[in-house]
């Protein structure tokens, strides 16, 4: 097996050996590469989505994205594009939204390919927690929107990470590192 690679099933072995890259199986689809081009291939290694693109994402909540030239677009399990390819960049569903950058900012995308909040933001993370980490344009502080991206913590923060499961979430706020709640109350040093 291929460095980088994940381990297969014994039985996933022959066909792995076709590609230089070949990631875990997610949503019943594979990222495999070759040469410098990715594609996905089903548990059997059948070819779902050719292999022409220049970068891939692993599936997340049944849903992927792909980078062609300088551009990526999001796809669903079946390999069917449920966008265009227009954004910048990309990071991965969760929650059923997934962040994604244009030229005005980062924004959300949802799994209809929907552009569903505003693409204002400087930076964005991934929904946790039903809250996501973006920071602002101008004075790039960090805040947390929720799923409608109604501005639930203030701009008011150096640095912000994702909430875990336990609802805490690490950020940096004049200089000092500290967790806080979904309110944005301190939790803990």
């Amino acid at each position: 097996m291929l460095a980088g690679a994940f381990m297969l099933p014994l039985a996933a072995q022959k066909w792995a050996k076709n590609f230089d890259f070949v990631n875990e199986c997610i949503c019943g689809m594979s990222l495999v590469g070759k040469n410098k081009l990715y594609g996905y291939v089903d548990k059997e290694g059948n070819i779902v989505l050719p292999l022409e693109y220049n970068e891939g994402l692993t599936f997340n909540e049944g849903y992927s994205a792909v980078r062609k030239g300088e551009k990526w677009a999001f796809l669903d399990s079946t390999g069917k594009f449920i966008t265009e390819f227009v954004y910048i960049d990309v990071l991965g569903f969760s929650e059923g939204k997934a962040p994604a950058k244009k030229t005005s900012g980062w924004g959300y995308v949802d799994t209809l390919g929907k552009e569903i909040i505003a693409f204002q933001y400087t930076n964005a993370r991934k929904f946790t927690e039903g809250l996501a980490a973006v920071s602002n344009k101008g004075k790039e502080f960090w805040g947390y929107i929720n799923r409608h991206g109604d501005v639930i913590i203030p701009f008011t923060l150096d640095f912000a990470d994702s909430f875990d499961e336990n609802g805490e979430a690490r950020v940096v706020k004049r200089g000092q590192m500290m967790w806080i709640n979904k309110v944005g109350d301190k939790v803990r040093d």
